[in-house]
């Protein structure tokens, strides 16, 4: 598939969630990095916003221990959270 192609589907995936905590979190992440990922980032992102979305909030808050399967420099780079526009 065509990067292009594949980027705007992540993204619409990502900005879709369901809640819009999640949809900040997830879309949020995927704006501000995606356009610097390699295939294996591009497949990890897919293979996650495959989970729960209430699993991927509290492994990037902490909230819960993240599973070995995600552990790495990408969820590590998620747990920052600076990439969450926050209006003041």
């Amino acid at each position: 598939m065509n990067r292009d192609i594949r980027l705007k589907r992540l993204r619409f995936r990502a900005w879709h969630r369901g809640t819009k905590e999640a949809d900040l979190l997830i879309g949020g992440f995927f704006d501000r990095l995606s356009a610097g990922w390699d295939e294996a980032a591009l497949a990890w992102f897919e293979a996650l916003i495959e989970e729960q979305d209430a699993d991927i909030m509290a492994w990037a808050l902490g909230a819960q221990p993240v599973p070995v399967r995600w552990q790495g420099p990408m969820m590590d780079r998620m747990q920052r959270l600076d990439y969450i526009a926050v209006a003041r």
